[in-house]
């Protein structure tokens, strides 16, 4: 009989210890893989922990009482802000019919023509207060509040022009909005505010363009932003001498006649000494001719007028918006 069938369980006992011993190798082998993936996952994500714990804002206790502490000032803020822009939040107005509108712009229109008339402003041919569009055409209806909002808002600001007295008003342009054309205004998720955009040019002595923009800088139920402004000089050339206008000096009055020279020689006046002396001084000289009482600086430079190009927005703020 051979040795594996006289040493069987020997033979079984040795086979299952190799197996055994090969399986733990292969255990062995690939758990320590693993904990070398699991050791070099822990170190990058301790690495990145620690990075975030040296930011100004890591998620500590007191970094966070500090941010909400500071979210709810930016909150109050701004509500105060939303509450400062009421007076300046008014409604739209309802929509009317198109022949209503058009019958409010017309009325506008005389009064605007009439104000610039009696400031001595001349105005564009076809001036209608920026609607020139529904000289010929009506308005849609779904568009008429916002059109009656954005014309007394040019109202406001064309009378403010007028009463600044400008020599001309050479331009008023109004964009189109969208509802004009039959689409809707869609504001944006941070808008608070709807611009209704405006262009005017005009030209003027000096103190015309300042009265104006002091006029519209003062927020009156509206909030204008001045977006551009452009002011030159109508006089493209330097000033000169000729420029000026003196004014004439008064001519000298005739001197009085002399007796004396009229009868040749001496000649005795009652109140006169026995030697043909007067006793009196000689008569006063004439009045000297007035002076010049122009100012050379203001009669050259004080005639010059600016030409003014100015882009505003007038704000419609939209209704609050609720804060989380």
């Amino acid at each position: 009989m051979s040795w594996f069938k006289d040493n069987k369980f020997l033979v079984v006992l040795g086979g299952t210890t190799l197996v055994s011993a090969i399986v733990l190798f292969l255990v062995g082998s690939k758990g320590g893989g693993r904990y070398d993936q699991a050791k070099v996952d822990f170190d990058a994500a301790f690495d990145e922990a620690s990075s975030y714990e040296k930011l100004p804002l890591y998620p500590s206790e007191p970094n966070h009482d500090g941010k909400t502490k500071a979210l709810d000032e930016y909150r109050k803020a701004a509500m105060d802000l939303q509450a400062a822009f009421k007076p300046y939040r008014a409604e739209k107005p309802a929509n009317i019919s198109p022949q209503e509108f058009t019958n409010q712009l017309k009325a506008v229109n005389d009064e605007l023509k009439k104000a610039f008339s009696d400031s001595n402003t001349k105005l564009p041919d076809e001036f209608f207060s920026g609607f020139e569009r529904y000289r010929t055409e009506l308005a849609r209806g779904e568009a008429t509040g916002i059109l009656v909002q954005q014309l007394q808002s040019i109202r406001s600001i064309m009378l403010a022009l007028a009463g600044a007295g400008p020599s001309e008003l050479r331009n008023l342009y109004r964009p189109g909005l969208p509802e004009e054309d039959g689409r809707s205004f869609e504001a944006k998720p941070a808008q608070v505010a709807r611009p209704l955009p405006l262009e005017i040019t005009f030209t003027g002595p000096e103190e015309s363009a300042r009265q104006f923009l002091s006029a519209i800088s003062k927020p009156d139920g509206q909030y204008v932003v001045i977006r551009t402004l452009r002011v030159s000089n109508v006089k493209k050339d330097p000033p000169k001498a000729s420029d000026a206008k003196f004014d004439k000096p008064a001519a000298a009055a005739p001197a009085a006649a002399d007796p004396a020279n009229i009868f040749g020689g001496a000649f005795v006046l009652p109140d006169e000494g026995v030697e043909g002396e007067k006793k009196d001084d000689k008569p006063a000289p004439p009045p000297a001719p007035k002076a010049d009482s122009s100012r050379i600086l203001a009669q050259v430079l004080g005639n010059e007028e600016v030409q003014v190009f100015l882009r505003l927005d007038v704000m419609s703020f939209l209704p609050e918006k609720k804060l989380p």
